[in-house]
């Protein structure tokens, strides 16, 4: 089984899991052993999951504004969950490939692994919303086609970034491709460089 064959099947599991009770409260029950790049993934695709949700809520034009601005922060810190993830996946694959000797003309990646594999867990997503429009019973034809058509493409697009994926794996693992991550630097979320923040002291 390729690496994306197993993230898929994870990232379905999470998302089905999920949405046995569709609530954003419901506490993660990761299946997989912790420390494992299994257990990563589904972590990573629950988080998705739960922040595919928190947009929608916020959407909403009734929104209580004092809500909106609660929501805004579990948005904020669910974005940095999110980015953590994709820094603890990356770091899985920097060992996995650690000893490889690199090809003198080895070339770079214009994405590391990690963050091909978050929108790999994304698209895992706009599938099975993308199905439930597909599914409706109260949507006119016009809108299911509609949506039919777009999930086809999503399908499709999946094979593709699947295939990429694995195929950039190979690639590092022969030493034609290297690794090369950069850490977040998100300035926002830090008080030392956020000038609102580092102002107020």
């Amino acid at each position: 089984m390729t690496f994306t064959e197993t993230a898929n099947r994870i990232f379905k599991r999470a998302i089905d899991d999920y949405h046995v009770t569709d609530n954003i409260d419901t506490p993660v029950s990761n299946p997989y052993e912790e420390g494992s790049i299994e257990n990563r993934l589904y972590l990573k695709c629950w988080i998705d999951t739960v922040q595919w949700h928190f947009e929608d809520i916020i959407r909403d034009p009734n929104i209580d504004p004092a809500e909106a601005l609660v929501l805004k922060r579990r948005i904020d810190k669910s974005n940095q969950d999110r980015t953590d993830l994709v820094e603890q996946i990356d770091s899985y694959f920097r060992n996995l490939y650690s000893n490889v000797d690199v090809l003198p003309d080895a070339r770079i990646n214009t994405e590391s692994p990690a963050w091909a594999v978050d929108r790999l867990s994304i698209l895992a997503l706009k599938i099975y919303h993308m199905q439930e429009q597909v599914d409706r019973t109260d949507a006119s034809p016009e809108h299911i086609e509609k949506c039919r058509a777009k999930l086809n493409v999503l399908k499709e697009q999946q094979v593709d970034l699947s295939t990429a994926i694995d195929q950039l794996l190979d690639d590092i693992q022969a030493g034609r491709k290297y690794m090369k991550v950069y850490r977040q630097m998100k300035m926002y979320n830090d008080p030392a460089t956020n000038p609102v923040l580092y102002k107020k002291n």
